[in-house]
């Protein structure tokens, strides 16, 4: 077992989630690197983890598999001995913007079983682990950090699967930070607003008008370094009488003004 604490950070390669593996790669955790992409394509990637000095390791699994599931949790537990964090914020949103109305089963079940039912099983397996570590291993505080989103309040009728998988996501926080609180075990949420990431670019100038327009009191685009210190704060042992917390990293969208 090595002495570095072992975060495992899901959709790590790009956006959001590269930002918080760099995020804790900088404070000192050993991180293992979940995406789905092969090894080649995420080399540079895994390079800017590696700057910090700290040991890295990439796992190419789709979470929405469960012998993915397994295999992250397993690889992790043999090369580092230990899991202090598990942050989940691999998800995908649906292939064609669909109307509630016309959204096919075959859509749903896509988004689902990654962004929801993939996080949940993941979250259960890496939770298993945490309690017996917690027995174990003198001085370790587990942590579950789950990335969901505004969808998981805010209707957005083209993309209802997106919207249902957060809410899930939600819940599944307070499930989890309900069950493993007798364990010591925190599990808190970081609720992005508008990020500008590969998902968002492609509609910049609609977001961008918005924002002018007053959608958010701060009147900016959020980055994927913003998630990163969200992630960082529930890391850091300052809210050890919190669990089930959310912090909304959203430039005050959720709000409500008249």
């Amino acid at each position: 077992m090595i002495d570095n604490k072992v975060a495992i950070v899901t959709g790590a390669t790009r956006g959001i989630g590269a930002a918080i593996a760099l995020k804790l790669a900088e404070e000192g955790y050993a991180v293992v690197a979940v995406g789905t992409r092969a090894d080649l394509e995420v080399q540079d990637s895994i390079n800017k983890i590696k700057n910090f000095g700290n040991p890295v390791l990439y796992v190419k699994g789709n979470i929405g598999e469960s012998v993915d599931r397994k295999n992250i949790i397993n690889s992790t537990l043999n090369s580092f001995g230990r899991i202090d964090v598990l942050v989940n914020n691999a998800g995908v949103a649906p292939k064609i913007r669909t109307d509630v109305l016309e959204i096919t089963e075959e859509s749903m079940d896509y988004v689902l079983d990654i962004n929801l039912k993939g996080t949940f099983f993941l979250t259960q397996l890496a939770a298993n682990i945490m309690i017996k570590e917690t027995k174990e291993i003198e001085g370790i505080k587990p942590k579950i950090i789950n990335i969901s989103s505004i969808s998981a309040y805010t209707s957005s009728t083209q993309r209802g699967e997106y919207c249902i998988s957060k809410a899930g996501i939600s819940m599944t926080t307070t499930l989890f930070a309900d069950r493993l609180a007798e364990h010591g075990i925190k599990v808190y949420e970081v609720r992005p607003g508008i990020i500008y990431t590969d998902m968002t670019n492609k509609v910049e100038d609609k977001y961008t008008k918005l924002i002018e327009d007053g959608l958010t009191p701060i009147k900016r685009w959020g980055y994927p370094e913003d998630i990163a210190n969200a992630v960082s704060v529930f890391c850091s042992d300052k809210l050890s009488f919190s669990t089930g917390e959310v912090i909304n990293v959203d430039g005050g969208f959720h709000i409500r003004r008249l």
